[in-house]
């Protein structure tokens, strides 16, 4: 979706947040542009899939989305909630890890794809069930290239608009369509445009998803060049970091060839570029 087909109300979020940059990484507004394009019980297994998941009780949901940088930290939100939303990851030390949302899109995750295997490093795509569905080819490649697949729902809409009976079904069916083309079930889900709310968190959680926002935020939505997104990662490089990129959404030729530029820099400094696994705690 364009910029001119968005709604006046999308807009001004994007526009804000453009602002904002990353500082809104835990809170209900984030810069994540939008793509172009039977209710489970808690502890319970997705509907049409059968993998059993993680389900975490109503009470021991997050209220904020894990992210990267530096050492866990607890955060007093609500008693029983699970603390420290710091991504833990193996190797912390000068450990990154790079994200993509809103694809597949054939034209640029290919491209990507591509790069990333030629430096053998890993990445997750939080991929939109619909983008997905489209191209089922991609989605694969991306499983067998070893990427963690996240959920980036179906459509890409503002959550927090939603009912939770509309927002379940924009989670479940993403899932789905993940767990049948590549025969894993997501365990990272990551809100659209960085919107998450308490229901995201319970229903994530009782989907058996952790939920992951970033610390660098590239802004290459906003179509900024090759060179600025280059700029940006260089200078938010740093143990623990989660870089949020895009593969989808737009013209993505800027991150694309930003990608190419950056990654082996990162890794001629000494970062080791990597995933999590999906359950730290």
């Amino acid at each position: 979706m364009q910029d001119d087909q968005l709604t006046p109300g999308r807009r001004v979020l994007l526009r804000a947040a453009a602002l904002l940059g990353s500082a809104t990484i835990a809170g209900c507004a984030g810069t994540d542009h939008p793509s172009a394009p039977g209710p489970t019980a808690t502890g319970g297994t997705p509907a049409g899939g059968p993998q059993a998941v993680r389900a975490r009780k109503p009470s021991a949901y997050r209220l904020r989305p894990m992210t990267g940088h530096g050492p866990p930290r607890a955060t007093r939100v609500l008693s029983h909630v699970r603390k420290a939303p710091i991504l833990r990851m193996p190797g912390r030390d000068r450990t990154m890890v790079l994200t993509f949302d809103d694809g597949p899109d054939p034209r640029y995750t290919p491209r990507i794809l591509r790069t990333l295997r030629k430096h053998d490093v890993r990445a997750m795509f939080f991929v939109c069930g619909e983008m997905a569905a489209d191209s089922p080819d991609l989605l694969r490649e991306m499983a067998d290239d070893g990427h963690l697949i996240g959920n980036h729902t179906w459509s890409h809409p503002l959550l927090p608009r939603l009912g939770r009976a509309t927002m379940r079904e924009e989670m479940e069916r993403a899932c789905d369509v993940i767990e049948e083309v590549t025969g894993e079930y997501p365990a990272w889900f990551r809100a659209p445009y960085g919107a998450w709310n308490r229901n995201a968190f319970q229903l994530g959680a009782q989907l058996g998803m952790e939920p992951l926002a970033w610390t660098v935020d590239t802004l290459d939505w906003t179509e900024p060049g090759a060179r600025t997104i280059v700029r940006r990662v260089r200078a938010g490089a740093g143990p623990g970091v989660v870089v949020l990129s895009h593969d989808a959404g737009g013209d993505r030729s800027g991150s694309v060839e930003a990608l190419r530029d950056y990654l082996p820099e990162l890794l001629d400094s000494g970062y080791r570029v990597t995933v999590p696994s999906p359950y730290m705690m």
